[in-house]
């Protein structure tokens, strides 16, 4: 199923260097790297390989289950790529940021090979091309994945995705990742007709043509985050599972739907417009000399992000002390944890804001209380990628007055294992067997078991309930908090063993409130709290996506009695009556919304809504015209694309839909929604070979149905998580840990 994939090999080439150009290598790792290399050595070495070379998948797809290609389809020599070192001459101080980098380290790190070596132990070494057209380019686009490879140089292993990998990309397709670059002609120089200059040239070439050398490594698209996505952007290819095709990371959609990327009207909040780079690449201080420094600072290279792990086995201090910093939000925060309402003693009625509105609290009171987590400054969701592996978590823990634990949920167990009824952001892969799978074996991966997360922007609610005990006259703190430790410890104990160091643990935000017996008065704000009606809005945010609309509109209805003229209070409340289902009252508070004099933004977000509305109403004229109205405004959303492609359809204009569903699939290739609904426009429209082409593909990504089979299957023999996969669970103290661990390196 991979003719649906763009296939970079077949890409014509892209740059080609004349004559007999002498590659010139400076000796920075002697004795590992050839040299020197002409210009007939490259197309000498590629036939080397493809003669022992296992092509699996097509002798037209050497790189497969990747996407990556090469800029003339033939191999690479490995010495071809300039090293880090090399690079380091001139720009210090970038490479010793890079050297503590994942990107640096992103081969050589034991919990990496360990579970690579396994997907080559069961599957074949050739199947890891799936996985080193990321982790190790070189090795992959020299020929080495295969058995009994030409090139035996393992230099590259330690350089991971090394400068000369970055630098030499011509061309991303973002939209698939899994590698999805083009790999140009590794070079640091252009010569004088604009054609690179292979490897390693000397350094006085490049002081005496230094346009020449910023031209040869650096494109415009570099800052794009396209780019990023090349790689952080991946699926489970058939190729890969012999089962179907599989979503696997999805950070640049992610990114794309927030409200960060400015090309999506429908997050509930309107942010500063920011790519991953201004994240993770911003400009720092430059401690060590270095060509690219301005007014004495770089772009960093350490790409900083939640990776704690790499760093603490390495030793890499300043690495991990930034990424905890990072995560924390020093700067820029991520999380917000509030302790947002209780409910006593089984009322419905929820006493919120805790710290704005009183209450009355007695010994023996069962208390229920909201903590509302929100995705406040991520650029995606919280645990972007292998949420299988990758460990956040929420703690909640009730103390008395002398320290004595009255509930605590989330804590560590004395075996390094984090409490199994903790509300923990995580996915659960099932084998075809219903299976738990722990070391990330994502190839045999068929469904998972729950999937939680907070996308970009929202927001979600944990219940906790515990009774105020008798006897004790409190005060009693409540605190809730999220953690994060890279690996869980089932996947650490089997990369390095039961005995191993404990990972860092890090609190990314948390919250201690107080409560009394006795009268509870409204207390001041702390400077992290949001203002009431931004916590009233997270709350409906939550319940509508806990399916609860009455208790979503009356939290919305708060909002709007704050902020009478905040326009998106009034079209929240028509919003969840939408996914109610009650159209009449959602196009009464949707059309108060446009009334109010909205901003670009929100005006396209409340059309989009009410042209839904409109359609479920029959209004299809109106569904079309707003739908109009809000492409102009947002042309890169692939809701709005898909939508007014949808009305289209259902008014059988089909060549008009199709034009919308192309556009939708621009953006997203793997919209099941096109592919289904474009099966059908080319089936009425007489074109036969399109049509069978996007059900193939419809057949391939859409959900097995039998893996409902495995995930029950796997509900029956854990009711545990069968429980905490009901969004509106209550965690009570029955299920909690009663003691925390008293070692300090754990919550």
């Amino acid at each position: 199923m991979q003719s649906r994939r763009i296939t970079f090999q077949a890409i014509a080439t892209l740059t080609i260097f004349a004559g007999c150009t002498i590659l010139f290598l400076r000796s920075t790792h002697a004795g590992s790297r050839p040299v020197p290399i002409t210009a007939g050595a490259e197309s000498a070495y590629s036939a080397k390989v493809q003669q022992t070379y296992l092509y699996p998948f097509g002798k037209d797809k050497p790189f497969l289950p990747s996407y990556a290609g090469t800029w003339n389809g033939q191999f690479i020599q490995p010495g071809t790529f300039p090293t880090a070192e090399y690079c380091e001459h001139c720009h210090m101080a970038t490479y010793h940021e890079w050297r503590q980098s994942l990107h640096a380290n992103s081969f050589r790190e034991p919990a990496y090979v360990k579970n690579v070596n396994l997907l080559k132990r069961t599957k074949g070494v050739y199947y890891a091309r799936h996985c080193e057209a990321c982790h190790n380019p070189i090795a992959l686009l020299s020929g080495s994945l295969t058995p009994n490879p030409v090139s035996h140089a393992t230099w590259y292993n330690n350089e991971g995705v090394t400068c000369s990998v970055c630098h030499s990309i011509v061309e991303v397709k973002p939209t698939y990742g899994v590698g999805s670059y083009v790999m140009g002609v590794p070079t640091a120089l252009l010569d004088k007709n604009g054609n690179p200059i292979p490897g390693e040239v000397p350094y006085s070439e490049i002081m005496k043509h230094v346009k020449r050398h910023i031209a040869a490594v650096m494109k415009p698209f570099y800052k794009s985050p396209q780019y990023c996505a090349a790689c952080h952007e991946a699926d489970i290819p058939r190729s890969l599972n012999h089962y179907k095709w599989l979503p696997a990371i999805t950070l640049y959609n992610e990114w794309q739907e927030s409200s960060f990327s400015h090309q999506s009207p429908l997050p509930f909040y309107t942010k500063p417009q920011l790519v991953c780079q201004n994240c993770h690449m911003p400009m720092v201080k430059a401690w060590r000399p270095d060509r690219a420094k301005q007014h004495g600072m770089i772009m960093s290279h350490r790409w900083i992000g939640g990776n704690t792990e790499m760093p603490w086995y390495y030793h890499y201090k300043k690495q991990l002390k930034l990424t905890e910093e990072h995560l924390e939000g020093k700067e820029h925060p991520t999380l917000n944890v509030d302790i947002f309402g209780m409910r006593l003693n089984g009322s419905k009625q929820w006493i919120a804001p805790l710290g704005s509105a009183p209450f009355t609290l007695k010994a023996k009171d069962t208390v229920q209380v909201a903590v509302v987590i929100q995705n406040q400054g991520i650029g995606h969701s919280l645990v972007p990628e292998q949420r299988d592996i990758l460990e956040s978590w929420v703690q909640f823990v009730v103390r008395d007055a002398k320290g004595r634990v009255i509930m605590n949920s989330g804590g560590i167990e004395p075996n390094g294992y984090v409490d199994p009824h903790a509300y923990t952001f995580l996915a659960l892969l099932l084998n075809k067997n219903g299976h738990l799978l722990v070391h990330h074996e994502v190839w045999r991966s068929h469904t998972k078991a729950i999937q939680y997360t907070i996308q970009s922007g929202s927001s979600t609610l944990v219940r906790y309930q515990f009774q105020i005990p008798p006897n004790d006259p409190g005060p009693f703190t409540v605190t809730a908090r999220v953690n994060y430790r890279h690996f869980d410890e089932a996947f650490a104990d089997w990369v390095w063993g039961k005995n191993h160091k404990p990972l860092p643990i890090t609190v990314m935000a948390s919250r201690t409130r107080t409560f009394y017996l006795g009268e509870n008065k409204p207390v001041p704000p702390e400077p992290r709290d949001n203002p009431d009606w931004m916590r009233w809005n997270d709350f409906g945010i939550t319940l509508i996506a806990e399916q609860q609309y009455g208790e979503a509109v009356a939290a919305f209805e708060h909002v709007a009695a704050l902020r009478p003229n905040y326009d998106r209070a009034w079209a929240n409340i028509g919003i969840a009556y939408y996914n109610w289902e009650k159209y009449g009252e959602a196009a009464k508070y949707l059309a108060k919304a446009l009334t109010m004099n909205p901003s670009p933004i929100s005006r396209a977000r409340t059309l989009y809504w009410q042209a839904l509305t409109f359609r479920n109403l029959g209004n299809m004229t109106g569904a079309v015209a707003n739908l109009e109205k809000a492409e102009k405004l947002f042309p890169l959303s692939r809701d709005i694309h898909r939508e007014l492609g949808f009305s289209y359809y259902q008014e059988h204009h089909y060549k008009l839909a199709e034009a919308q569903y192309l556009e939708v699939q621009k953006i997203d290739p793997d919209s099941l929604s096109a592919h289904y609904i474009l099966g059908i426009l080319y089936r009425r429209l007489g074109e036969a070979e399109k049509s069978e082409q996007q059900e193939a593909i419809f057949a391939d990504d859409k959900d097995d149905p039998m893996a409902d089979v495995e995930m029950q299957q796997y509900y029956m023999r854990h009711p545990d998580i069968s429980d905490v996969a009901v969004p509106w669970h209550v965690h009570t103290e029955a299920e909690a840990m009663k003691t925390p661990s008293s070692k300090k390196y754990r919550p």
